[in-house]
């Protein structure tokens, strides 16, 4: 394997507004909407994104076939402090499923549910 092994991420929800507001105070950063065919019935509103960098791009996204909670894949989002995101998803509507705790060498998570019922993680090596 000659590049990062995630690609894109999408985080599916039902009420995007709600959703990109969570999201957008959380991690402060505005989402932009990304264009999709209007046949496909999708709405996509994509993270800041950094071409050349290290990571994956990523959008929330709004379409029929994509169910929001309860899905089986966790996305971890760098931060410079986890604590911090963390105890903004809490002010912003959402939970704080597992406090910000250490892994050793690899630095520290934090799991957070947001307003859709989505769990994702939180990294920083602080």
């Amino acid at each position: 394997m000659h590049a990062n092994p995630v690609g894109w991420f999408e985080i599916y929800v039902q009420d995007m507004d709600r959703a990109k507001k969570f999201y957008e105070s959380v991690f402060q950063v505005q989402l932009e909407r990304l264009n999709s065919p209007a046949e496909m019935n999708i709405e996509l509103w994509s993270f800041p994104m950094v071409k050349e960098s290290i990571g994956a791009p990523g959008a929330l996204v709004k379409m029929e076939e994509g169910p929001s909670g309860g899905n089986s894949v966790l996305v971890y989002f760098t931060c410079a402090d986890c604590a911090i995101e963390a105890a903004h998803a809490a002010a912003s509507g959402g939970q704080i499923a597992r406090k910000k705790m250490s892994i050793g060498e690899y630095g520290f998570i934090a799991l957070i549910v947001d307003t859709e019922g989505n769990m994702i993680g939180l990294h920083s090596m602080q």
